[in-house]
């Protein structure tokens, strides 16, 4: 009974470490997609997107669904790095849901002549070995 308890500690233990070691490396992640759009490089800022048809970004206009046509959009919002402005994310909370799924809440501030700002919510997912945005909620 004793041996058993160990090892499941032990089990749990390995599992929090893992967990911790995933949060961190997409909160780099996140980090580095902070300073290509402050660089005013929206397609590196992509590169942590799901290359996908299935990437869902949903903001004020309604749900967008693919990687492309979000690139497009931001493309077209942001025509160059003085519309970009310089990019603040504030981590409110991430937690890792399973092994290939965490979950961040966040707040995003931009900086330029008119400052604007609001609220986050993103799934990332664990797929082929990357961690990758499938859905992005910007409010």
């Amino acid at each position: 009974m004793k041996q058993l308890l160990i090892i499941l500690l032990f089990v749990n233990f390995s599992s929090k470490a893992q967990q911790s070691k995933d949060v961190k490396l997409v909160l780099e992640h996140i980090q580095t997609q902070q300073k290509a759009w402050s660089n005013g490089d929206i397609t590196e800022f992509m590169n942590y997107y799901w290359k996908d048809d299935s990437l869902k970004f949903i903001g004020s206009k309604g749900i967008t669904y693919g990687w492309q046509k979000t690139l497009d959009n931001y493309k077209k919002s942001y025509p160059n790095k003085e519309a970009m402005g310089e990019l603040t994310f504030t981590i409110v909370e991430a937690t890792q849901l399973s092994k290939i799924s965490i979950y961040v809440i966040g707040k995003w501030e931009l900086k330029k002549d008119k400052p604007v700002g609001g609220y986050f919510t993103l799934l990332w997912k664990k797929i082929n070995k990357q961690w990758v945005i499938v859905a992005d909620h910007t409010s």
